[in-house]
């Protein structure tokens, strides 16, 4: 009979208990462009469903590519407005930008 290779028994308890901050952190990050602050969150090419035109070179990032949404951190009119206007930048475009 062959062995089972699954763990017996019950998980070991975690630490930190219900706060997912941990896995959170690096989704999510915060820079400084051209004296702005912006908020850059990756989209896994699992997560990307539609088509975008990129800002910076007006190209399409298809779907099922990896890329980025970035908006403002530090608008005058608001999170709501800022979050409005976000926009999907390839990568690349964004780290030479």
């Amino acid at each position: 009979m062959p062995r089972s290779n699954r763990p017996r028994g019950a998980r070991p308890a975690r630490d930190d208990g219900d706060d997912l901050s941990h896995l959170l952190s690096g989704w999510k990050r915060t820079e400084t462009r051209r004296g702005a602050e912006w908020n850059v969150q990756p989209v896994t090419a699992a997560n990307a469903v539609k088509d975008y035109v990129c800002p910076a070179c007006s190209l399409p990032v298809a779907r099922g590519t990896a890329h980025l949404v970035v908006w403002r951190a530090d608008g005058v009119l608001g999170d709501a407005a800022d979050l409005a206007s976000r926009r999907h930048w390839h990568t690349h475009c964004w780290r030479i930008g």
